[in-house]
């Protein structure tokens, strides 16, 4: 899937967007100082220190199945109780925290369902849970000109547009299937500077998540076409791009 890669290489290719998507996430869950929160599939980190900054380290958990992703959140963020794990099988007991989260995580789950129930098992009572997702199949994700580029140059790729819970109520509905109750859907849009085209590209060449490993499974020339395409559909140089996420906030 293409997340087996230094933290450096994933705060470089989506890390612009988490750091300013986690506040928002956080403000929708509504995560206060005395929260026990969970951060379900942490990555590098970038929801984490959100969360540290609103509670304080001890009152912040962690868990990624990379083991880098693990490493850097307690080298960056030290206090945290950050553990290796998957989702769909969280190292935490019943009615733990008060609040678990996951950002931009549900699509890239073995079985995204299962670790939604997992969500809401480890939550306590009258808890919440909170996921957000990129709107791939809207058309309003921060990959969208990657891949219409793509799509110009290889008509038949797939994109992230099917992805769990990246169209409009797919997340609510798996949410509510798993048990959460008042389950409700938001958007939250981010935006993100970029002060030239190689400061946009080179990130996509790093292999990481579907985009990076479709990229890094092209041969040279059609790699060059789809970066000549990539800045073609882009604005001039500099240039901010607008993502969109869903969101939906519900209680264990």
């Amino acid at each position: 899937m293409g997340f087996s890669v230094a933290p450096g290489a994933y705060d470089r290719f989506m890390g612009r967007y988490a750091a300013r998507l986690a506040p928002l996430l956080a403000d929708a869950a509504g995560v206060a100082p005395e929260a026990r929160v969970l951060d379900v599939g942490c990555g590098p980190g970038a929801l984490t220190a959100e969360l540290v900054r609103r509670t304080g380290a001890a009152r912040v958990h962690a868990v990624d199945p990379e083991p880098a992703f693990v490493a850097a959140v307690r080298d960056r963020l030290p206090g945290v109780d950050a553990r290796l794990g998957a989702a769909e099988d969280l190292p935490f007991a019943d009615g733990s925290v008060d609040v678990a989260l996951a950002q931009l995580v549900v699509p890239f789950l073995a079985d995204p369902d299962r670790g939604l129930r997992e969500m809401l098992r480890v939550t306590r009572d009258a808890g919440t849970l909170a996921a957000c997702v990129w709107d791939h199949a809207g058309g309003t994700g921060p990959l969208v000109p990657f891949w219409d580029a793509v799509r110009d140059v290889d008509p038949g790729a797939v994109d992230e547009g099917a992805a769990p819970g990246a169209a409009a109520g797919d997340l609510l509905r798996r949410v509510r299937a798993a048990g959460g109750r008042e389950a409700v859907e938001s958007r939250l849009t981010v935006a993100v500077p970029w002060p030239s085209f190689d400061a946009w590209w080179e990130p996509c060449t790093l292999g990481v998540g579907p985009a990076g490993a479709y990229l890094a499974a092209l041969g040279p020339d059609a790699a060059v076409r789809v970066r000549e395409r990539c800045r073609a559909v882009l604005p001039d140089a500099p240039f901010t791009l607008r993502a969109t996420a869903w969101c939906v906030v519900a209680r264990a």
